[in-house]
């Protein structure tokens, strides 16, 4: 159940730098340049952020992540099918600064509302606050090793739901080749791209785009319902 406790009186001098002033951020750096070990996506804006029960699992259809708590819903809109799932953010608040990967949506989240798990609000404010204004911005994901793909439960040669794990940036597309074209499978707004025609039983190509444009390409083995394949690459910082 996602907390909304009131918000605390003796954070309204450092909310209101934070929504009048872009330049409480002490990073100057632009979307595309790196800075240390991430790349800044998008530009800061203000934000809220709250705080619920999370596990790491969610709409995202991701497992539970006891050992790395540092998790966030969407506000639907910005969710977008599920186009977030897996991307992060730097979110700054009263007390410091957070990064979080996207496993959940908030339908009840207006644009810009961020809902943390209870341990990564805890890292930018006072859990009892509840509520807080923050600024936040989209980076690439701190990941080890290539990315993964993950084989819904159910899948076969004759249906199958595909789904990206460990992706250092967001996932904009994902096709697979057939009589040597490529072919889109839509994804589902529980972040599985699913082929309701399947795809064979594999071995099958595959590629994926982020959205920046960079594109890996695998070789899925076999397809065989709830295998996780680990890819051959990693998308860069470019």
């Amino acid at each position: 159940m996602r907390a909304s406790l009131p918000f605390s009186l003796r954070n309204l001098g450092i909310a209101a730098c934070l929504l009048t002033l872009a330049a409480c951020s002490d990073s100057s750096t632009s979307p595309g340049e790196l800075e240390g070990d991430i790349l800044p996506l998008s530009d800061f804006r203000a934000g809220i952020a709250t705080w619920y029960d999370a596990t790491g699992a969610g709409n995202c259809g991701y497992d539970a992540s006891p050992n790395d708590m540092d998790v966030a819903a969407m506000d639907k809109p910005e969710f977008d099918n599920s186009a977030m799932c897996g991307a992060c953010a730097e979110v700054q608040g009263p007390q410091g600064t957070v990064r979080v990967r996207i496993v959940d949506s908030c339908p009840e989240c207006p644009a810009g509302h961020l809902d943390l798990s209870e341990q990564a609000f805890s890292k930018i404010a006072p859990v009892k606050d509840g509520r807080v204004t923050t600024q936040w911005r989209l980076i690439s994901c701190n990941v080890q090793g290539p990315v993964r793909y993950r084989i819904k439960e159910g899948s076969s040669e004759w249906w199958v739901g595909i789904q990206v794990r460990n992706h250092r940036l967001p996932i904009k597309k994902l096709e697979y080749q057939k009589s040597g074209s490529w072919v889109e499978i839509k994804r589902e707004d529980y972040n599985y791209f699913v082929a309701n025609s399947g795809i064979g039983p594999g071995p099958v190509k595959i590629r994926i785009t982020a959205t920046d444009g960079q594109q890996l390409v695998d070789t899925l083995p076999e397809i065989k319902a709830e295998k996780i394949f680990d890819g051959a690459a990693q998308f860069s910082l470019q």
